[in-house]
């Protein structure tokens, strides 16, 4: 097809093995159309067999595509022109869905932004809603570790199409272990060479929420959208929190339907095995099957009874089974308390998690090779130090590599990581939602970090993280403690018999950069200038630090039981 300014965006189509007219399922993405996302989803020729005219497209600059690629920026107007081309096909009906994940969910929002007519539905998986704090930015902390990869994948695939092949050499092997330790460790020399133009320069230019970002993100395109969308997410995913604001934006204004599914999947794949953890049968992808349940009813008209179930599913991490909601659960956060004898950095037993009517809230407490201390609600701290030299590796949950729930025994032994642990369960905790930490810090620098993990403890010591949040505290920011970082939202079942526990941490790298002290942000930063943070934590009296889990009562309502096995909105169409 040829843009309205005269660029040639080329596709893939792929069509029904028999006569008559069809919808047409639209896919553009930016990493050569063959592909097709089959990372996580079915092949084109699957969707096809369903009875619909599939079309996957090169982007502006990619593939085969004419023109220059300038992230986001040509998505609007090409998604407009691309829509309605792909709703003239020959044998089209005139009606259209798009799905994709990552940038190819980023599409179908600027595509919606521009609406088209013939654009009836879509099914948006893992994208960035706000893209300064659902993407480029967490807590306020630049994501080096996903946007430096990203970055050079990118620009390798533009030397490639550029035929540079000493630039793509250069770059590959960048790619494949990242270059983190030039003079400013997040604006590497490579990419200053060999990709000057990239999005990259961009994004650590803008360290705030500033216009650029307004002016960029679809956030600020879709106020007035109205159409039924089909929202995907995983529990691991560095996008959850783009896939939920975006959820729960159209949920509250738009009139369509919206359902919401997370699974316990990273970014890719989308199975049963997730780091350390194997989810079972039930965790591998149902979406193929539910993107064709959601088309025949929105594009073919078919009754096909996915409206009539409730909009929310989540799978429960631990019993490892799908449970629906209503609506995204909020409320019944329960707040656990961090008390300390002073050693939380050196002994697992000197933290504690306790709920708010604990006795450990007034009494003493005894634990093994520390008699009679006293766990009270008067002041006391810990002292937490990062050290630049080494800092607290990145490890699963959503930020860290290898992603997931990870074995993280070996960094909760560290003596710059503080841990507070609960009490053995009595009884199976559930927890679903939004997870917060309130943490009264401060430091020795103008600048530090906070990085707060929530993870289940076993009887024989390991530990599994569930959840984590970062943030970047940096000088200007509101002084008034305490400060707030939001966990990644979850679903998982604690076993009773384990016990809960948060670990603090003063760095999360290469997730995240390290935090110099100085003040000056990632750009500007110089792997000379890091220096040694102390942060003080504060337990009990005038400042109770603590974190709010989202307790769901485990005696629900029997369709908040249903399993993906015996669900109709999980069988093959």
């Amino acid at each position: 097809m040829v843009t309205r300014d005269g660029v040639r965006l080329d596709a893939d189509i792929y069509r029904p093995d028999s006569a008559g007219e069809f919808p047409v399922l639209l896919m553009r993405q930016p990493y050569g159309r063959a592909i097709a996302s089959t990372v996580v989803y079915a092949h084109p020729t699957w969707y096809a067999a369903q009875g619909y005219i599939v079309v996957i497209q090169d982007v502006r600059g990619r593939g085969t595509s004419e023109g220059k690629f300038d992230l986001f920026a040509h998505e609007v107007e090409d998604g407009f022109d691309s829509v309605n081309w792909a709703a003239s096909l020959p044998g089209s009906t005139g009606d259209v869905g798009m799905y994709g994940f990552s940038y190819q969910g980023m599409t179908q929002l600027y595509a919606a932004a521009s609406y088209p007519k013939a654009l009836k539905t879509i099914c948006p998986a893992m994208i960035g809603y706000d893209l300064y704090s659902d993407w480029a930015y967490e807590g306020g902390a630049f994501c080096l570790q996903a946007n430096l990869g990203w970055a050079i994948q990118l620009a390798t695939e533009t030397a490639r199409l550029r035929s540079d092949e000493q630039a793509y050499q250069l770059l590959y092997a960048a790619s494949r272990n990242l270059p983190l330790y030039d003079l400013i460790p997040a604006r590497p020399q490579i990419l200053q060479d060999l990709a000057p133009d990239s999005f990259y320069h961009d994004w650590l230019d803008h360290p705030h929420p500033d216009e650029y970002w307004q002016k960029l993100s679809p956030k600020g395109m879709m106020q007035d959208v109205d159409m039924p969308m089909l929202h995907i997410g995983g529990w691991f995913d560095p996008f959850l929190r783009g896939t939920l604001h975006l959820y729960k934006d159209m949920a509250s204004d738009a009139s369509s339907p919206q359902h919401l599914i997370i699974g316990p999947w990273a970014h890719l794949p989308w199975g049963r095995q997730v780091g350390a953890v194997d989810y079972g049968l039930q965790a591998n992808s149902p979406v193929d099957a539910l993107q064709v349940r959601w088309f025949d009813q929105f594009l073919k008209g078919i009754d096909t009874n996915v409206v009539e179930q409730p909009p929310v599913c989540l799978f429960e991490m631990g019993t490892n089974r799908w449970r629906y909601f209503d609506s995204w659960p909020d409320g019944n956060q329960k707040s656990y308390y961090l008390v300390t004898s002073g050693l939380a950095s050196v002994r697992e037993d000197s933290g504690k998690l306790v709920p708010e009517e604990s006795q450990d809230m007034q009494q003493p407490s005894e634990t093994q090779g520390v008699s009679q201390i006293q766990y009270t609600c008067d002041l006391s701290c810990d002292l937490l130090v990062h050290d630049p030299w080494r800092p607290v590796p990145a490890m699963g949950g959503h930020a860290g590599m290898p992603v997931g729930s990870c074995d993280r025994t070996a960094i909760d032994c560290r003596t710059d990581v503080l841990t507070y642990t609960s009490e053995p369960l009595a009884e199976d905790l559930h927890l679903v939602g939004d997870v917060v930490f309130e943490v009264f810090c401060t430091a020795d620098t103008p600048s530090f970090d906070i990085c707060a993990v929530l993870s289940e403890v076993h009887p024989d010591g390991r530990v599994y993280n569930i959840t984590q949040g970062y943030r970047r505290v940096n000088p200007g920011d509101n002084t008034t403690n305490p400060w707030r970082i939001r966990l990644q939202a979850t679903c998982v079942r604690i076993a009773k018999g384990n016990q809960l526990r948060l670990s603090l941490s003063g760095a999360c790298f290469p997730a995240y950069p390290v935090n110099s002290g100085t003040g000056a942000f990632p750009s500007e930063s110089r792997l000379i200038d890091a220096q040694i943070i102390t942060l003080k934590v504060s337990c009990g009296g005038d400042y109770p630090t603590r974190v709010l889990l989202p307790i769901l009562n485990s005696h629900r309502s029997p369709k908040q039981q249903l399993t993906a096995r015996n669900d109709p909105m999980y069988e093959l169409p």
